[in-house]
């Protein structure tokens, strides 16, 4: 899946014209808050996880990383990221471009409460250099969350 299949998946909610491509890349939490014209925080990072047999995506605030007790505690396993290639072929969205869109169904989505702080937040949407701004409402809804979870830590950029 690429920028195009985001494209067609969000078009279910006429919202497939509001994805921004950029010239600059969006591929890093700092890279996407400065093209954006946003503070890091505000940027909704997706990161892949194994869990057992299968695959989740967690997103997550710019401003926060994944703690590993948290984890554990509400899942049973550690943390476990998917390599880039695992990444790829399990969500079809590049590193850098992985979103909570257009996902195989089997892919399960966790929203994390550190995005509940905003009105507003930017995932990626397939690529390197695209993002959009989406409520909170929106994202729970495209996304087609499973379940809102208390998985991260703050840390500093």
């Amino acid at each position: 899946m690429s920028i195009e299949t985001v494209r067609s998946y969000l078009a279910k909610w006429n919202r497939d014209k509001d994805i921004i491509e950029l010239s600059e890349s969006t591929a890093t939490v700092s890279s996407a808050a400065a093209a954006l014209g946003v503070v890091p925080a505000r940027i909704a990072k997706t990161i892949s996880v194994k869990q057992g047999a299968a695959a989740a995506v967690i997103v997550t605030s710019g401003d926060v990383k994944l703690d590993n007790h948290k984890y554990k505690d509400k899942f049973g396993v550690r943390v476990n990221m998917l390599t880039p290639q695992e990444a790829l072929a399990i969500t079809g969205h590049p590193v850098g471009g992985i979103c909570p869109f257009g996902l195989p169904v089997e892919v399960a989505v966790f929203l994390d409460l550190s995005l509940k702080r905003f009105h507003t937040v930017f995932p990626a949407c397939g690529s390197n250099n695209s993002a959009i701004e989406l409520t909170l409402n929106e994202l729970e809804e495209y996304s087609r969350n499973k379940e809102w979870v208390d998985v991260c830590v703050q840390y500093m950029l």
